[in-house]
C-alpha cells in the first residue's frame, strides 16, 4: 500500500522544513534526520542559511525547475517545530499541501525513506506541533527518513536522542541522496513521479 494518498493536492512545494533539535549536542542525534536532509539539499543547490528571527530559524531560497522554494531549519526544540513553520508559512501565505517536513522515522530501518502526504501523525512531537499551528491541518506532505527503532517502546526518546553510528549515518546519506534525485517530481507538484522514482530505489 502507498503512502501516498489518491486525493493529495498536486501544488507546487513552496517550502522545505527539516525538524530537529537545535546546538552542537544534538547534530549528530536520530532526531536531527530531517535536518541533514534540508542542509543537504540546499549544499546540493549551492544555497546558503541565514538566519532569521522572525522566522525561529535558519533559511534559503533555491529554485528547482522554475519554482522557488524556501528551504528552513527552526532553531526550535522538536516539540516546538510548529512556531518556526508556523511563522514562515504565514508570512508568506504558504497552505499545508505547499509544505513538505523532513523528518526522523522511528518505524522504518536507516536506510529506508518515504513519502507521505496526509495522514496520521505516529505520535511524532514535532509533527503534532506543525499540526496544532496550523490550526490541526494535517495535508502537508512529509518526507519519512527511517532511523530504525530501539526494539522497546521505553527506549524510544533515548534513542531519537542518541548518536548515530558511522555504518546508520551512511546508510541515511545515502538514501537522503535518492530523496534529492526527486525533488524535481515532488517541488513541481508530481508527487506520482516522486513516489514512483524514491520508493522503487
Amino acid at each position: 500500500m502507498s503512502d501516498l494518498t489518491q486525493t493529495a493536492s498536486p501544488l507546487p512545494l513552496k517550502m522545505i522544513a527539516g525538524i530537529g533539535n537545535p546546538g552542537a549536542e544534538y547534530a549528530n542525534t536520530r532526531h536531527n534526520a530531517g535536518v541533514w536532509f534540508v542542509e543537504r539539499l540546499a549544499e546540493k543547490f549551492g544555497a546558503s542559511f541565514k538566519p532569521e528571527r522572525k522566522f525561529f530559524g535558519r533559511t534559503t531560497l533555491i529554485n528547482v525547475n522554475g519554482i522557488e522554494v524556501r528551504l528552513l531549519v527552526p532553531n526550535t526544540y522538536m516539540n516546538e517545530s510548529g512556531k518556526s513553520v508556523g511563522a514562515l508559512a504565514s508570512f508568506f501565505k504558504i497552505a499545508p499541501p505547499e509544505m513538505l517536513i523532513a523528518h526522523d522515522e522511528i518505524d522504518f530501518p536507516s536506510g529506508k525513506i518515504r513519502f507521505k502526504q496526509e495522514g496520521g501523525l505516529a505520535g511524532h512531537n514535532g509533527l503534532r506541533d506543525i499540526s496544532s499551528r496550523l490550526a490541526g491541518a494535517k495535508d502537508f506532505n512529509r518526507l519519512r527518513i527511517g532511523v530504525g527503532h530501539p526494539g522497546d517502546r521505553s527506549g524510544v526518546t533515548g534513542h531519537v536522542l542518541g548518536k548515530v553510528s558511522r555504518n546508520d549515518r551512511e546508510l541515511i546519506d545515502n538514501c537522503i541522496e535518492d530523496a534529492i534525485a526527486t525533488m524535481t517530481g515532488a517541488v513541481t507538484g508530481n508527487w506520482q513521479l516522486a513516489m514512483q522514482q524514491l520508493h522503487n530505489v
